[in-house]
């Protein structure tokens, strides 16, 4: 039986986790940015919490795109996570190698498509080790099969081969209110709906530090509020209590307390900007979209407006 998560929080504790081990799939979704030129999957293998399977946000994506890691179709997203011995009944919980990073993003695209019972360990993979608990460090042929397998269901999933025949014990159903395109971002800068949270550094969101891709601008979508991911975590990467980080969005400018104003996040290439809707989603606002394409999408193009610093 699939363990109950914790109501009312984004995150579990390593102690609960593994007191419930046996009863959820656990997801190493850790992700680096290119210049780090690690290569999470190798460390997934020699480092891992016990029965964890390996989510790779690059594979498990559109490959349609230039974009980074943009979310795959309904179709490829089941395939996918069935290949990964995932079900829709299944309670899941999520982490990183860094702590809290790019898990935020596996936890952000399990709720866009449907699957409300995740969560994401608070912490991650070092707060799991400094509680003393187990990790496998041999490598397991198992997880490098289920990580092909994923990735090929992906490519069929968009080639004529498509994936009718495959089993699928995870059936993914898109939640638009959990999505921002393009388009909706561009209307909201006159229609103000969404208060939009950018997670980018202040440098980069003020276009006075470069952007680490090539060709895309630097600046700031216009009407947006700058509150840099780190500003929400803890000094050892675990996500700050309820009140606190209450008065980080407050401190940007950011309308928090107001229900009925809508808020929304945004990033370099949406993974951050799924740490702020994790954030969010403690104080209270599970239903925080986030602009999928983000700063990589907008600054690339030629007809958004940006804001740069005087």
């Amino acid at each position: 039986m699939a363990a109950v998560l914790p109501e009312n929080t984004p995150v579990v504790s390593p102690q609960w986790l593994h007191d419930n081990l046996s009863k959820v799939k656990v997801l190493d979704a850790s992700w680096y940015m290119p210049a780090e030129k690690r290569q999470p999957f190798e460390e997934f293998q020699h480092g891992r919490i016990p029965g964890a399977i390996f989510f790779d946000i690059d594979a498990i994506a559109d490959p349609t795109t230039d974009l980074p890691h943009m979310l795959p179709t309904e179709a490829a997203f089941s395939a996918a996570a069935s290949a990964l011995g995932l079900s829709s009944s299944d309670s899941i919980v999520v982490y990183d190698g860094k702590g809290l990073f790019s898990a935020a993003r596996a936890w952000w695209m399990f709720r866009a498509f449907g699957h409300p019972r995740v969560a994401l360990l608070d912490g991650g993979l070092p707060a799991w080790r400094a509680a003393g608990y187990p990790v496998d460090t041999e490598p397991s042929d198992g997880a490098a099969g289920r990580h092909k397998a994923a990735a090929t269901a992906i490519k069929d999933s968009y080639s004529k081969k498509g994936a009718s025949n495959r089993l699928l014990t995870f059936n993914a159903k898109l939640q638009p209110n959990l999505i921002l395109s393009v388009d909706q971002v561009k209307a909201n800068i006159e229609n103000k709906v969404y208060q939009l949270s950018d997670a980018r550094s202040a440098g980069r969101f003020k276009g006075v530090d470069p952007e680490p891709r090539a060709g895309v601008r630097g600046g700031s979508i216009p009407g947006s509020f700058n509150v840099p991911f780190p500003e929400v975590l803890t000094p050892q990467g675990q996500l700050k209590p309820a009140s606190d980080l209450t008065q980080v969005f407050k401190g940007a400018g950011v309308n928090i307390e107001d229900s009925k104003q809508p808020l929304a996040a945004s990033c370099g290439t949406g993974v951050t900007a799924c740490v702020l809707a994790l954030a969010l989603a403690r104080i209270g606002r599970w239903d925080v979209p986030v602009y999928d394409g983000s700063w990589t999408e907008w600054g690339s193009l030629q007809d958004t407006p940006v804001v740069k610093a005087e």
